[in-house]
């Protein structure tokens, strides 16, 4: 399953949900599961990193549907060899 796929899967799941949450909500849905990631990492559950990793992705995807971003064409910044500086 490419990025694309995965994040038409979660639209077509959660999306009439996803749209009346809103972005505001949904962001911070987002940044409370980055946090349960940054606890994950600090600890030695690897099933429990897999699945805090996995959350993380499915919440960006759903901040990228409601503000109709398509996450496949966004990467190509990183897959085109044209990327410009470091962060």
């Amino acid at each position: 399953m490419d990025i694309r796929d995965f994040q038409q899967l979660i639209n077509q799941r959660y999306g009439r949900r996803d749209r009346q949450r809103g972005t505001p909500a949904t962001f911070m849905w987002l940044i409370e599961e980055v946090g349960e990631l940054a606890t994950a990492l600090a600890g030695n559950d690897a099933a429990n990193k897999e699945e805090e990793f996995a959350d993380v992705l499915a919440w960006l995807c759903t901040l990228a549907n409601i503000n109709d971003v398509d996450l496949q064409k966004a990467i190509k910044k990183y897959t085109s060899n044209q990327i410009e500086g470091f962060k």
